[in-house]
């Protein structure tokens, strides 16, 4: 199959690696000279495991290649998919579809004979209806059809996501584009995994109600975890007690400084303007946002209050940039309301991430302080906190950490560390929902011991 990926981004690069192992031929087409030049010299524009090899096993076999040549790549393909950019619009938070449309333009005036035009991108319901239009408008003898195919991609484990999905979602009543979308993704059949079928609209609708729920089960146990401190409970026993329940599930219970990434933030936000326009709101999809949001500023807020109440003057050391671990995206990452937080009420800031810190400095305020190690951040630091769980950041030395800290203060925003084991290391130990309001200083953890 002649696949064409427009948009070598993280969707469009990590699809077009994946059906280029499945055997098919692949072309990814972007306008980013710079992108194209790293891609054929084999560095990787973004971070993601195993994407290197990916990408340098199937371009060797002549499987996988890079153009900036749209005309030529979309004329002799079978399918194109539309893998670009769709961001929150400035100013009212829709999706921004003008990358959509626009590719939508120039693909109707190269393509040749009957080809398939997928959108992956996250889109809107009704965005496929539209592409449609523009094609027939663009190149009216044009012979084609328009198939919504979301993705489900995880950062950090999208090439295992991609080879053994929970389901392969495609939405197009056109059933010859139904029987080469299944053609396309016959090699998964051998993993058994269900294709579903449904028209289009219901397709696009499908990715951002999966996005919005699991936006929403982070936020619910957030809140949970807000009530546990105040309550004396325990968010991680609450967690595993529900996420036993078949019904509800384990994953995305993990009490933390809020969601960030490239799909949740704007995903629920276009849900909800669509919701709105459509005259059915979502008021649980809009409280969801409202209270994510200020989450992170309250997550400063708890590092404040582990140093004393005030931060002005003082060094706090943060661990973990980006949004998750296994990823080098910044974007939407709680690290950065934090940040910017601390940094108002007069704090220095000194950083550490193992992937992220480069896409972090446009990001973040100009006077902080980038270290090579956890350790050199944790020097002349009155608290360390944990934004982000990397791996590396779960067996850190405490002894030694403490010996170079102005004060031993550690804020685990990401619940890695055990109470008991920091705070009998002579620690002053914040984290989220576990029982004793997030806060224990080490001369009360020695009393509660005896």
């Amino acid at each position: 199959m002649r696949i064409v990926m427009i948009g070598a981004g993280y969707v469009g690069l990590v699809s077009g690696a994946c059906f280029a192992d499945f055997g098919h031929n692949v072309i990814c087409v972007d306008k980013d000279a710079q992108r194209l030049d790293a891609l054929r010299n084999g560095r990787m524009p973004i971070f993601e495991p195993g994407l290197d090899v990916l990408v340098e096993e199937n371009s060797e076999q002549g499987r996988l290649g890079f153009t900036d040549n749209l005309i030529e790549a979309v004329s002799q393909a079978d399918i194109v998919f539309i893998a670009v950019g769709t961001p929150s619009r400035r100013g009212d938070g829709y999706a921004d579809l003008s990358y959509v449309y626009g590719a939508a333009r120039e693909i109707a005036a190269a393509m040749s004979g009957f080809t398939v035009i997928v959108t992956k991108s996250t889109v809107p319901v009704g965005t496929g209806d539209e592409v449609e239009r523009i094609v027939a408008e663009t190149n009216p003898k044009a012979e084609f059809a328009v198939v919504s195919n979301p993705e489900f991609l995880r950062e950090g484990s999208a090439i295992e996501d991609f080879k053994r999905p929970d389901r392969i979602v495609i939405g197009t009543d056109n059933e010859k584009a139904r029987k080469l979308m299944e053609e396309v993704y016959r090699p998964l059949y051998l993993n058994a995994s269900p294709i579903l079928h449904m028209n289009r609209r219901t397709a696009e609708l499908t990715k951002y109600a999966a996005n919005a729920f699991l936006a929403m089960k982070i936020t619910f146990i957030n809140e949970m975890a807000d009530l546990c401190e105040q309550v004396g409970a325990d968010i991680q026993d609450v967690s595993r007690g529900m996420g036993m329940d078949q019904r509800i599930g384990a994953k995305f219970l993990h009490a933390g400084p809020g969601y960030g990434g490239s799909c949740f933030p704007k995903d629920t936000l276009a849900l909800v303007k669509t919701a709105q326009d459509a005259d059915s709101p979502t008021r649980l999809i809009e409280a969801t946002v409202s209270v994510n949001e200020q989450r992170k500023r309250a997550m400063a807020r708890k590092v404040i209050r582990a140093v004393g109440g005030k931060v002005r003057g003082k060094t706090i050391g943060i661990l973990g940039l980006t949004f998750k671990p296994n990823t080098d995206d910044m974007r939407e990452s709680p690290a950065i309301s934090i940040i910017q937080t601390l940094v108002d009420k007069g704090a220095e800031i000194k950083a550490y991430d193992p992937e992220g810190m480069d896409q972090a400095k446009p990001l973040l305020p100009p006077n902080v302080k980038y270290c090579k190690t956890p350790y050199e951040v944790a020097e002349e630091a009155s608290a360390l906190v944990i934004v982000t769980e990397w791996n590396v950041f779960r067996s850190l030395d405490l002894d030694r950490l403490k010996t170079v800290m102005a004060s031993p203060v550690l804020v685990d925003l990401r619940n890695i560390y055990r109470p008991e084991q920091v705070r009998q290391a002579g620690f002053t130990y914040a984290c989220i929902g576990r029982g004793d309001r997030g806060l224990l200083d080490a001369p009360e953890a020695a009393r509660a011991a005896e």
